[in-house]
């Protein structure tokens, strides 16, 4: 039985079939093999298709898509940031570089090294890997422990390695490294005879946060006690890696003292005074 069809007659101004077959064509919507406007109209109807002007971004949302795809592959989210991609590049007015700096944004390699070093975290093997750092520097870890840690939005695979002589970290976090994932030779992975630990070692770390910080201050997860004294809030808490906590209390400035334990605060006492010492020492350069 032929289904019954209802059936309409256009009147559209010169050159408009063409423009509605090239929609068609451009949506794979033909009738046999000629571009079918019958189609095209249908699709759109059912709400199978839409069309229209591409939608435009401003700096400001394209700074947020590129923060939204480069979370989604470091979380190890590939095909969502593809999703994304293939809906900005179908519909949006893009610029040139944006256009081409997404077009390049997933890579495959990620995603395969994300699956080997999971692997290894999973069955518990040491392994041996090659680094470049962002001195172009070529090294190589030998890891005993690894887990994948966010930090100021990006994920790093933070690692226990038996190499300690490029480390400036206190005696206690000396083997702790964090390795960017794009930054890895994959190729070099290699599982190796060592011994796998069963975590990340620690110091607890006290603060004082004083002014504002007493009411405007909220906990962290790697917290393990918070309490208010007078005068200050009292906070302690469990550190692996100075970079990034030193990092985590810099916008802090003068409301925020370490007090133990004392290595970490003579450390950040270096900072302070290697900071202090550059704008004393420096000429003051007007652009």
């Amino acid at each position: 039985m032929t289904r019954k069809k209802d059936t309409i007659t256009l009147s559209v101004p010169p050159g408009t079939k063409d423009k509605l077959e090239a929609i068609a064509r451009h949506h794979d919507i033909y009738w046999g093999k000629n571009p079918s406007v019958s189609g095209l109209l249908g699709a759109i109807a059912q709400g199978e298709l839409s069309v229209g002007s591409p939608f435009t971004l401003n700096a400001s949302q394209i700074d947020a898509l590129r923060q939204a795809i480069d979370n989604l592959i470091d979380a190890g989210h590939a095909e969502h940031a593809q999703t994304v991609m293939a809906l900005l590049l179908d519909r949006g007015q893009l610029e040139t570089p944006f256009r081409r700096e997404i077009l390049q944004k997933v890579n495959p390699n990620i995603e395969n090294l994300r699956v080997r070093l999971n692997q290894f975290i999973e069955q518990k093997q040491s392994f041996l890997i090659v680094y470049r750092n962002s001195q172009h520097q070529v090294l190589e870890f030998t890891v005993r422990f690894a887990a994948f840690k966010l930090y100021e939005k990006r994920v790093y695979l933070q690692i226990w390695c038996n190499e300690t002589e490029d480390s400036n970290d206190i005696a206690e976090l000396k083997h702790y490294r964090c390795l960017r994932l794009d930054r890895i030779r994959i190729q070099s992975l290699l599982a190796i005879d060592e011994p796998w630990r069963e975590g990340f070692d620690s110091v607890e770390v006290q603060i004082h946060l004083h002014g504002w910080l007493i009411a405007a201050y909220e906990s962290k997860p790697e917290d393990i006690e918070v309490e208010q004294r007078e005068g200050y809030l009292w906070v302690k808490r469990r550190v692996i890696n100075t970079f990034w906590f030193f990092r985590a209390i810099a916008k802090y400035y003068e409301d925020c003292e370490i007090v133990a334990p004392e290595s970490v605060r003579q450390l950040h006492q270096q900072k302070i005074a290697r900071l202090q010492q550059r704008y004393s020492s420096s000429e003051l350069r007007s652009t």
